[in-house]
């Protein structure tokens, strides 16, 4: 069965059985411990191209501060908010993320993020996606964590395990990804927020990009690229032992 049969074909009991497998490994993560939906918004683009620990590094500061406010964060010059946010990262672009997010707030929501989650999930999509230095997986952790709207969050770790899961090619388009968990499993936030949890702290932990640990995971019975890497340690070590 060709790869986009198989995208076609995916088993919503396959893609339980994955959750169910990761969750009885790692447990309830009780990830993205923010405060309020616009900690979450501001944490969503700090944590870009790198880990939430350090964005939560800058998001501490930002709060001691006082400048957790679309208000505040406006009226902070860049230098000085790049500094405090040096923690998450390529500190000069987030700023000028964060300050447009703000200036976006206050222009059409009077600074309200709440005004701003409550429209219906494709009017908010679409509007996050027009604002500079949003693209779809900020977006889309910004509506899923501070939203609380169900849509799946894709990142690299989702695409690395998909891949060698045989579920999608490296071609395969964000919205088709996305399209394989909302069209297997129930729309559900709780259920969304840890399954995305669940498969980043896999993919840290156990599904590396460089040297995986596959004769550890908890998923080998059902990664192709696991059962090929378990086969081919087995002949090595007929190999080498003879």
């Amino acid at each position: 069965m060709s790869n986009s049969n198989r995208n076609k074909h995916i088993s919503k009991p396959f893609l339980e059985i994955v959750f169910d497998q990761l969750y009885a490994t790692y447990g309830c993560q009780e990830w993205w411990p923010a405060d309020n939906p616009l900690e979450m918004a501001i944490g969503a683009i700090l944590t870009q191209n790198v880990s939430w620990q350090n964005a939560e590094r800058a998001i501490s500061t930002l709060k001691n501060e006082g400048l957790l406010s679309p208000y505040a964060l406006l009226r902070t010059p860049d230098d000085i908010l790049g500094e405090l946010i040096r923690p998450s990262g390529y500190f000069n672009a987030k700023t000028k993320k964060i300050k447009a997010f703000a200036y976006h707030l206050v222009n059409k929501h009077q600074g309200e993020i709440e005004l701003m989650l409550a429209q219906d999930t494709s009017t908010l999509r679409n509007e996050l996606l027009s604002i500079h230095g949003i693209g779809p997986e900020t977006a889309d952790a910004i509506m899923l964590y501070a939203g609380e709207k169900p849509i799946f969050v894709v990142d690299s770790y989702t695409k690395r395990i998909l891949i060698r899961m045989g579920i999608i090619t490296h071609h395969t388009a964000y919205s088709d990804i996305q399209t394989v968990f909302h069209g297997s499993l129930p729309q559900n936030t709780t259920l969304f927020n840890e399954f995305h949890a669940l498969i980043d702290n896999h993919g840290k932990i156990t599904c590396k990009k460089n040297r995986p640990l596959c004769l550890e995971c908890t998923l080998i019975n059902l990664c192709p690229f696991g059962q090929q890497t378990k086969e081919q340690s087995a002949i090595n070590r007929i190999q080498q032992y003879g």
